[in-house]
């Protein structure tokens, strides 16, 4: 037994309740088992064994055991106890501490905490290793010495609240006790109150320790379904949507679009009356704003507002979303004058030969949409305010504000109702915080933490502010124009310093008294809202915008640089950035990098703080008026000054997100134009069709790079791709063979007949791929599919079409993990070419398919100064509007992960319904039969809804079923754009057509169902027969009847019934020649333009012309008019001063964008001429004093820096460059590339800067000799001892015969790359592995260019050395010997080293 501890320490109390609750009924139930002599239960397995399979799947949580009901029901009595006992506890003494009561009570026989304090021991009855299995409960009377412990003298001899019995459960004292406790301690009823109010009753955090034993029961998991959170991060639902709150998104009808917008705002709860009297004020608001830009003649004003809150009463009370309402309830957004009298205005009646007008467009919907959502918040902030507002009445009656009252009703943006809440707070501040005591139900108090001004108003200085004779608000009720005629200021009897002295306490004096005093009054004027309203007003009409350069702006922004055209640029108004959203958004760009300071103030501010002066004094004349005059003049000035700034800032960010939503609109109308194209289509195909496509593409089109290809079928599968490597045309004449692959390529033509051959890629050698196919296809009588001559009827074939395809989607797909994930075995240019195809075939799923990367994708010049989350809503309204035009063809998509990534956009659903919807699909047997199997109604079968009503409501229309007739239970509206609501209208509308009577009908529907007749119709071929009915009369009819407005509506089922969900989106967009230049190039019209100045590299030299080649790719030629002087027929030879590959500067004479050619001349003074600036200055005034005063400061600092002017070498290499400009520049070059540049040692020096390795640079000093004068070059250049006749002398036997070394020696083997250290640790690791060998190895020498370390080790114990080794022109030195190659230089070192360690000198480092 001594290996056993005999003592074991008890454990909870509660703890020993659930072992002793749960194992105590489990004996019952079965016959205890003992084993041996010692009585102990029987702890073997043999029960376990009977009932293995039943514990395993408690274990797993499939079955509930009896014992954990049991128990959860005793959790619950425990619960209910410990609420009951909270009533019946004592204070403790801590308690009465805490009101200072001192109060003798009787000793208590054990204190019921166990607090983790010293000094206190606790005696328990221990059990023994006898007693570990038995079910009886220790005795805790018994005491026994505890076995000794470090902790044993840690514990208070109180409990733990697990450790003590559900009788005696610490709680809170109940109030009935605590009164008792207040009496026993002396306390009257009035502090029993105060007591209350403070501490509480006993009963304040009954909800927390609620929570606690809530959340405690969640962590143990008892009885708990696993959930999707338990297995998932966080953000992995989050990713997936598949949170609680996308769960309650998916689940509510309500469009999912619709919910996610409302998420920020509270659930509107009004009455009816209510809220049609919010409708009509919201209609009001959003007309004003939207009424300006709509130009429409006066007279259709009023319809303009009705439409308006038509409008939102569908969003709002119907939960429509904008695909619907255009296109369900269109009647409602037209206005015919001569039709709907009562919609016109009495006052302003429209004239008589009044044309119908559309008053709303679908644009205009998404800005109601979003104006409704701003309302809301507009609304929310304002019923804040006002219950602040009743709040404080409610405590004080006596106060009657008419600014917040008066106001907070004229008040129309959210920055007015904060300007409200702001002085709410400041004149009211002791209110409003005896009101959320009162609230709380916490005590008053003294407010100790009182505001600074508060103080000031409290005291002397309010008294001398009453006597400046005018409050704020009058001040600016005079201002605005609410106060007519004369408003008098009364002057005190005392000037301003004897008054204040008179009022002054000590240690207060006059002087410090008028200073709080102005504080005080700056700070009620700057708070007063009624002013603050009418200067916002006065500074939109007269406001200026200035941009102010910073220095680094001065340095920065160059002529050439995109913030140019406002460096300079003074005194903008509003008006002159209309159609310029982006030049305020770049200015703010601009001032966020640093380069320049925008500043926002009022015009003629002094004539306006003039204005104002004279509302605020005294019309008194006379010394003393005019010391009051003065201090109010001053006040007044300075909240002035203080209000124009906070002003400027909130109109800076309100223009910066009103010129935000402009450009967003921009790019959403060139988003939309993008997607409103019909798939490619043939003359002679049906509208609508989709085609077979066979796409190309080179690539970058570079020298040996093959031509991908890939055949796409019209279903979207790629059923064959491949490469073609020989694709040049023969010559005949030359004798030149055509390519090997152009009889595949003939082949696979004939073999596949695809309806149009696309091309693209990513450099001008796809326009060469593109003529190449087109001259094979005439060539081979390539042709495409046979169709029907319109004019004779005689089967006919036209050549093979063949273009360029926009790729703007295929260069962001065919690269990414979308495209590797579906054609991973696919090279990446095949993956373009089917990403072509697919953009041939169907645009609007291709630009879908991108998700939020479409903002990648320029749509505007200046995207990027759209915020991306602003940018992805508005380009994903263009999305939904696109494909509700469209519709969904349900049974093909939804199963199609390809297309199944437009049903998101569906009017009311979102990717949460879409999931659902798809889901509720392969649940009914992945089969749709109607589109009212949606709603989970179908007679035939029992199905799960998709959907709720609503929800269907908003989508049923676009989502369409094709019509089988051999299916009797099909039916032809659900493959129409004719909504379920109006079937029985479109019914009512084809039983006219045929003229079938009411017993004719009733025969039909009853044989074959309600849209028999519609059958009937199809059937028979008589869908056109419904164009002979007179919509007009029933529009009327049904207006007359029933209330609703259905002209538009008919309009469109008898389109839908005659050609259902005919295409009428426009035809394929071809590309401009403007759009194939940029896509194939880069460049726009603003890179690169005529009289630009750029580099290009000499391709080849003829006598009469130069070919070159831009860095775009661009080819460009130069006639021989256009060689620099003494270059041609009267000069020398052109291949004599331009060498092939080299890159000189050329100006640009004209841009041939759809040949993609340039004409550039070289003549030296059409370079040296500055370009003329590409941009247009926006309308303002330019600061040309500081612009020739920068210029002017800048050519100074130039001047001092070099010593001298600035000096122009006629060389190509030459550039104005300093050394850091030089290495900056030669930074991307290659090795061995060189500048020739200004020498700060005078005129008769230059500085040949070459690239010796990658962040190393070598500066060659060059003597001018037999200088005809100071500007002129000399007619010998000396680097050292090495003299030259010219630039290109020095260069090819100096720079590039040095570089050629550099390289050699870099090339070798024994060539380290890293530093000196990395080298001689290399030698020491050789030599340590082969110790009787000696090693070298060269390195460079980073802090001297173009000279280089050789290093070596004498075997591993031997000396080490290093020794400087120097690149010559076609040579290198070392120890003072030249050798002029690797292998010389390697023989030479071995002899110097030999010579030096048989001397037994040291190795010289």
């Amino acid at each position: 037994m001594d290996f056993f501890d005999t003592i074991a320490d008890v454990g909870s109390d509660e703890e020993d309740d659930d072992f002793d609750g749960e194992a105590a009924e489990a004996r019952e139930r079965r016959p205890k088992k003992t084993n041996g002599a010692n009585g102990l239960d029987d702890s073997s397995e043999e029960e376990d064994d009977d009932d293995e399979d039943r514990l395993r799947q408690e274990g797993e949580g499939f079955i509930a055991d009896e014992d954990e009901e049991d128990e959860a029901e005793e959790r619950k009595r425990r619960r209910r106890k410990k609420r009951k006992n909270r009533e019946a506890e004592d204070l403790d003494d801590e308690d009465l501490d805490l009101i200072g009561v001192e109060v003798e009570r009787p000793a208590e026989e054990q204190s019921r905490f166990k607090r983790l304090k010293r000094g206190h021991k606790e005696r328990v009855k221990s059990r023994g290793i006898d007693d570990i299995f038995s079910d009886d409960e220790v005795n805790d009377d018994f005491d026994e010495p505890r076995r000794l412990n470090e902790f044993d003298d840690f514990i208070e001899d109180d409990k733990f609240e697990d450790e003590i019995e559900d009788d005696r459960d610490v709680t809170q004292p109940g109030i009935n006790l605590i009164t008792k406790g207040l009496q026993a301690a002396g306390l009257d009823e009035g502090a029993e109150e105060d007591y209350r109010a403070a501490f509480g009753d006993g009963t304040d955090y009954d909800w927390a320790l609620e929570m606690q034993e809530q959340e405690e029961e969640e962590q143990a998991g008892e009885g708990r379904e696993l959930q999707l959170k338990d297995v998932f991060e966080p953000s992995q639902l989050q990713e997936r949507m598949l949170t609680d709150e996308d769960n309650v998104i998916r689940e509510t009808d309500v469009p999912e679009r619709l919910q996610l917008a409302r998420r920020p705002f509270k659930e509107l709860e009004l009455t009816p009356e209510d809220m049609q009297a919010r409708l009509t004020e919201e209609a009001s608001w959003i007309g004003n704003m939207l009424w300006p830009k709509k130009g429409l003649p006066g007279y259709f004003l009023q319809p303009f507002e009705k439409a308006v809150r038509k409008v939102l009463e569908f969003i709002n009370l119907e939960d429509y979303e904008v695909p619907f309402i255009f296109n369900h309830r269109k009647d409602y957004l037209i206005h015919a004058p001569s039709d709907n009298d009562d919609y016109d205005d009495i006052d302003n009646p429209p004239p008589v030969d009044a044309r119908p007008e559309r008053l709303l467009n679908q644009g205009d919907l998404w800005e109601v949409f979003e104006f409704d959502l701003k309302f809301r918040a507009f609304a929310e902030k304002r019923d804040a305010l006002r219950q602040n507002y009743e709040n404080v009445r409610s405590v004080y009656p006596d106060i009657v504000d008419t600014e917040i009252e008066e106001l907070s009703a004229r008040a129309i943006t959210i920055e007015e109702i904060q300007e409200l809440q702001d002085y709410l707070h400041y004149r009211y501040s002791q209110e409003m915080t005896e009101v959320r005591q009162e609230v709380n139900g916490t005590q008053k108090r003294a407010n100790n933490a009182r505001s600074f001004f508060d103080k000031l108003r409290s005291g002397k200085a309010h008294q001398l502010v009453k006597a400046i004779g005018i409050t704020p608000e009058d001040f600016a009720k005079k201002v605005d124009g609410t106060t007519r005629g004369a408003h008098s200021v009364e002057n005190p009897p005392f000037t301003v310093e004897e008054f204040a002295e008179q009022m002054a306490e000590a240690p207060e004096t006059g002087v410090s008294l008028i200073r709080s005093a102005k504080l005080l009054f700056v700070q009620d004027l700057q708070m007063c809202s009624r002013l603050r309203r009418f200067l916002r007003g006065s500074f939109y009409q007269n406001a200026e915008i200035d941009c102010i350069r910073t220095d680094k702006g001065l340095r920065k922004i160059t002529e050439d640089h995109a913030y140019y055209e406002f460096k300079y640029l003074r005194r903008v108004t509003f008006v002159d950035l209309q159609g310029r959203p982006d030049l305020f958004l770049k200015m703010l760009k601009a001032e966020s990098e640093g380069l320049v300071q925008v500043k926002i103030s009022m015009g003629n501010y002094q004539h306006f703080k003039t204005r104002l002066h004279e509302k605020i004094v005294s019309e008194d004349v006379s010394d003393l008026s005019d010391t009051w005059n003065a201090l109010r003049k001053e006040v007044l000035d300075l909240a002035l000054d203080k209000l124009q700034g906070v002003i400027a800032n909130g109109v800076k960010e309100t223009l910066r997100a009103r010129c935000e939503d402009e450009l967003a609109g921009q790019a959403r109308e060139n988003y939309y134009n993008k997607l409103d194209q019909a798939p490619y289509k043939l003359k002679s195909a049906p509208l609508g069709s989709v085609p077979n496509v066979l796409c190309m593409s080179n690539g970058k089109g570079e020298r040996g790079d093959a031509v991908m290809w890939a055949y796409v079928e019209n279903d979207g599968r790629v059923l064959e791709h491949g490469r073609f490597v020989e694709m040049r045309l023969g010559n005949q004449e030359r004798g030149i063979p055509e390519g090997q692959d152009i009889d595949k390529l003939v082949d696979i033509v004939q073999r596949r007949r695809p309806d149009v051959i696309g091309v693209s890629g990513f450099s001008v050698e796809t326009r060469r791929l593109y003529k190449d196919i087109q001259d094979i296809i005439n060539m081979r009588g390539l042709t495409g599919p046979t169709h029907e001559d319109d004019e004779t009827g005689t089967e006919k074939n036209e050549p093979l079409d063949i273009i360029m395809v926009n790729d703007e989607v295929a260069r962001l797909y065919h690269t990414s993990g979308r495209a590797i994930a579906e054609f991973p075995k696919y090279p990446a240019l095949t993956r373009y070419c089917i990403a072509l195809g697919r953009y041939l075939q169907n645009p609007l799923a291709e630009y879908a398919s991108l998700g939020k990367d479409i903002v990648s994708i320029p749509f505007i010049p200046n995207q990027t100064l759209i915020p991306q989350e602003k940018l992805l809503d508005r380009l994903d309204t263009a999305m939904v509007d696109m494909v509700n035009l469209v519709g969904i063809d349900l049974p093909e998509t939804y199963d199609d992960k390809y297309l199944a990534k437009l049903i998101p956009y569906v009017c009311g659903l979102g990717p949460r319904k879409a999931d659902r919807l798809v889901k509720a699909i392969q649940a009914n047997g992945d089969e749709i039969q109607s589109r009212f199997d949606l709603l989970g109604i179908s007679e035939s079968r029992d199905l799960k809804a998709a959907m709720g009503p609503k929800v269907f409501q908003n989508c049923a229309s676009f989502l369409y079923i094709p019509y089988d007739q051999t299916e009797d239970s099909a039916d032809y509206l659900d493959y129409t754009r004719v909504h379920p609501e109006d079937y029985d209208l479109a019914r009512k509308m084809v039983a006219d057509a045929l003229n079938m009577d009411e017993e004719d009908v009733k025969a039909e529907t009853d044989e074959g169902g309600p849209s028999a007749v519609v059958r009937k119709m199809v059937r028979e071929d008589n869908t056109d027969l419904v164009n002979d009915l007179a919509l007009e009369d029933y529009a009327a009819e049904i207006e007359r009847n029933f209330g609703q407005r259905k002209r538009a509506t008919l309009e469109t089922i008898r389109a839908e019934l005659d050609n259902p969900y005919e295409e009428i989106r426009q035809i394929f967009a071809m590309l401009t020649g403007d759009e194939q230049f940029t896509m194939l190039t880069g460049e726009t019209k603003d890179s690169l333009y005529d009289g630009m100045v750029v580099p290009v590299t000499i391709r080849r030299t003829f006598s009469d012309h130069i070919e070159v080649k831009l860095e775009c790719g661009i080819e460009g030629g130069v006639s021989e008019s256009e060689f620099p002087e003494g270059v041609g027929s009267l000069g020398q030879e052109p291949r004599n001063v331009y060498q092939n590959h080299q890159t000189v500067r050329a100006r640009i004479v004209f841009v041939n964008r759809k040949a993609l050619t340039v004409q550039l001349s070289l003549r030296d003074d059409l370079i040296r001429q500055p370009e003329k600036k590409r941009y247009d200055r926006a309308a303002g005034e330019w600061d040309e004093a500081q612009e020739a005063a920068d210029k002017k400061a800048a050519e100074k600092e130039k001047e001092v820096a070099a010593g001298r002017p600035n000096r122009v070498v006629n060389h190509p290499l030459f550039f104005a460059f300093n050394t850091m400009q030089a290495e900056e520049y030669l930074g991307s070059k290659e090795t061995g590339d060189l500048v020739i540049r200004p020498s700060s040692k005078g005129f008769d020096h230059l500085v040949v800067t070459w690239k010796v390795s990658n962040n190393a640079y070598q500066h060659l000093d060059v003597l001018e000799m037999g200088k005809a004068n100071q500007f002129s070059l000399g007619k010998q250049l000396k680097i050292g001892k090495q003299t030259y006749s010219d630039l290109d002398e020095l260069i090819v036997n100096h720079v590039e015969a040095m570089a050629r070394k550099v390289a050699e020696l870099t090339q070798d083997e024994r060539f380290k790359h890293g530093t000196k250290e990395d080298a001689e640790t290399w030698l020491e690791t050789y030599c340590t592995a082969n110790p009787n060998r000696s090693m070298y190895a060269f390195c460079s020498m980073p802090k001297y260019p173009g000279h280089f370390w050789i290093c070596f080790q004498m075997s591993a114990r031997g000396p080490k050395g290093a020794w400087g080794l120097k690149v010559v022109p076609n040579a290198f030195e070392l120890q003072k010997h030249v050798y002029p190659d690797m292998v010389a230089l390697k023989n030479g070192f071995k002899m110097l080293i030999g010579a030096a360690a048989s001397k037994g000198a040291p190795p010289k480092r």
